[in-house]
């Protein structure tokens, strides 16, 4: 069931203001009745995560590695991405993952959430998830990143850029954004493994018709304005911002970090996980590192549940429940 929130005179860091409409969706254990789980959904997903139109249907469920019997779960659309309200932000400039960050805060103040079990997010969503760690350092007993960053390296500014570029350009700028998206969420191996070269007609590769696919799907159910907003969020992110180093930003951070990078990521690299892993060791903090293999590039935490169940389910686990 979605349930609005609403803000009045937001006012973003760059010292915007607007009034939002909020969205999100609770499911599992009652509010109040259970551990709370926040999990923040990716570029172009929703706060409907769970069920038979959940987007991480294989991941949270129940008796799955989120086990909904277990926890309550908590799920905050990104205000504009069209899912639950008509609301758009042109001005999507003015806003970064800090401000999505404190919008989020705002949900939680808003149902009297003082703490979390655990924030998980692939992506775009693990990025925000970092951003409301290092605002609430103690908020999070378990902080799960999947297959991002809490920076946006020089590699995702520059795809953003042609993404921005596509979407400002484009006679069909939805579709054609999409279509980029596509090839660095993949890999070559993964093309090839799905494709081969086979043709569907003499004159259409596959290949050609499964990104022409995607491109159409995304532009009928996906607005200009949600795209442009999410690309912005996924360049602009960085904890750091307001001149603080990692280190000072996350330096009273009081949970666990558990990052699950994948081995062939070409937008969000394993070696900058790893980086960061070793970082938060080094600053006392505690942290683990687990990796998805997988020819399929970014897109494999959206397609290698098995291997994430196993890398999340024993953070889950440990918490007691009456089923």
């Amino acid at each position: 069931m979605l349930n609005i929130v609403s803000i009045s005179s937001f006012t973003t860091r760059s010292g915007y203001h607007c009034d939002l409409e909020v969205s999100y969706q609770l499911a599992g254990q009652v509010l109040g009745t259970a551990p709370v789980v926040l999990v923040n959904h990716a570029l172009t997903g929703n706060s409907t995560i769970t069920g038979n139109k959940g987007w991480w249907s294989d991941l949270i469920g129940k008796e799955k590695a989120i086990d909904t019997g277990c926890y309550t779960i908590l799920s905050i659309d990104i205000p504009g991405n069209g899912h639950a309200s008509t609301q758009r932000i042109t001005a999507y400039k003015e806003f970064t993952n800090y401000d999505i960050a404190r919008i989020h805060g705002e949900v939680l103040q808003h149902l009297n959430i003082t703490s979390l079990f655990a924030v998980v997010g692939g992506s775009l969503g693990g990025q925000i998830a970092w951003e409301l760690a290092s605002q609430q350092p103690k908020l999070i007993k378990h902080l799960i990143p999947i297959a991002t960053d809490w920076k946006a390296t020089d590699w995702v500014i520059a795809q953003c850029h042609i993404q921005d570029s596509l979407l400002t350009h484009s006679s069909q700028p939805v579709a054609d954004a999409r279509m980029h998206a596509m090839t660095f969420y993949r890999t070559p191996a993964s093309f090839k493994e799905k494709f081969n070269r086979s043709k569907r007609d003499e004159q259409l590769y596959n290949t050609q018709s499964w990104l022409n696919h995607h491109g159409i799907k995304l532009s009928e159910r996906f607005s200009l304005s949600a795209y442009r907003l999410m690309n912005q969020l996924l360049l602009s992110a960085d904890i750091t911002q307001g001149s603080k180093d990692f280190k000072e930003s996350l330096c009273d951070f009081t949970g666990t970090v558990h990052q699950v990078a994948i081995d062939t990521d070409g937008l969000f690299l394993a070696d900058e996980m790893y980086e960061t892993h070793l970082q938060l060791q080094e600053m006392g903090v505690s942290s683990t590192y687990d990796e998805i293999k997988s020819i399929h590039g970014h897109d494999a935490f959206l397609i290698e549940y098995e291997q994430l169940s196993s890398f999340v389910k024993p953070i889950f686990s440990t918490q007691l429940c009456h089923k």
